[in-house]
């Protein structure tokens, strides 16, 4: 069937978006929305020895004091919850803080026989002491941290790592670690030096004196660990310590590793040094590995003591396992 033309006679009126059109209304701005003020992302700046800088977006500053000793804030974190800083470096945080307590404090509590009395030097926000008492042969924790403010900030501020101030087996001493070290004599079974890096009132905890009062505080059979940066950065301090184990007296002598979020690059260390116990061949087998944990498992203390082979050459003549 044909079709007529129906729009024949049609007036076409123009299009609201023809330019010709010069008799249409002018259309409304439309009203701009309320959007949120938009507010400059506040940045936590660790600069890591003069080459890394790591970069922790955070919320807002829960405390800040300057002790006797340092500078010490808390900040609320985006990604990492509450985050301990001595002197603008990170110490610890919510976030991952297990993995750092676990691998410092299992690893010689689980290669000692029967440890019963241990020290800490350092250790601050409580995680360490929190690992070591779950260990049932520890009748005695005694704990030297120099600052006192440090404890407090993390009794409010970080409240699940500190979880250890309240056990009876704990012996807090607030006072510098060095001096009382130095008075102790073949007494504990294990040390942990639980330290910030060799800066303020932490320097004196990385030299030869310190650690030849270690030694002497150590029972017959006694080991310690203590915390000992990167391979990429600190090698050169590494070896020197593993130099200075061997000439105080330390049998066994060795570095183990672990991963986390907080400390760069994301790999850090500890000193393991032992008068006697072999942190593999001695390692206990049965019911410790039951311990309710988040990191430290038995594979993981095995595999710790792995080494990349450009840190065994550079090692290897100190290093004695």
């Amino acid at each position: 069937m044909k079709k007529t033309n129906t729009q024949k006679n049609k007036v076409i009126k123009p299009s609201i978006r023809s330019k010709h059109n010069t008799n249409q209304k002018k259309m409304a701005k439309p009203k701009p929305q309320n959007k949120k003020k938009q507010t400059r992302e506040k940045l936590f700046m660790e600069n890591h020895e003069a080459v890394l800088k790591i970069g922790i977006p955070y919320i807002k500053k829960l405390f800040e004091k300057d002790s006797n000793f340092q500078n010490i804030k808390v900040l609320k974190t985006k990604g990492y919850g509450n985050m301990l800083i001595n002197d603008n470096i990170i110490m610890t945080c919510e976030r991952d803080e297990f993995i750092y307590h676990e691998m410092i404090a299992h690893i010689p509590l689980f290669t000692h026989p029967k440890p019963e009395t241990v020290l800490i030097i350092g250790g601050g926000d409580g995680g360490t002491a929190r690992e070591v008492l779950k260990h049932k042969s520890v009748k005695k924790c005694t704990m030297v941290e120099i600052d006192s403010l440090v404890i407090k900030a993390s009794k409010k501020y970080l409240p699940k790592i500190a979880t250890a101030f309240n056990d009876s087996r704990l012996d807090l001493k607030i006072q510098d670690g060095a001096k009382f070290i130095k008075e102790q004599n073949n007494f504990f079974d294990i040390i942990i030096i639980d330290s910030s890096d060799p800066v303020g009132p932490s320097s004196v905890l990385f030299g030869k004196e310190f650690y030849q009062d270690a030694f002497k505080a150590l029972k017959t059979d006694g080991l310690l660990t203590a915390q000992a940066g990167n391979f990429f950065y600190n090698l050169k301090t590494q070896k020197e310590s593993l130099k200075m184990c061997q000439k105080i007296g330390f049998k066994k002598r060795a570095f183990y590793t672990y991963s986390n979020l907080t400390y760069p690059p994301g790999s850090w260390s500890f000193l393991f040094a032992s008068k006697k116990y072999h942190p593999l061949l001695d390692l206990k087998k049965k019911a410790q590995f039951k311990m309710k944990l988040q990191y430290y498992n038995k594979e993981i203390h095995q595999s710790s003591f792995a080494m990349p082979e450009v840190v065994k050459k550079a090692l290897k003549k100190h290093w004695k396992l």
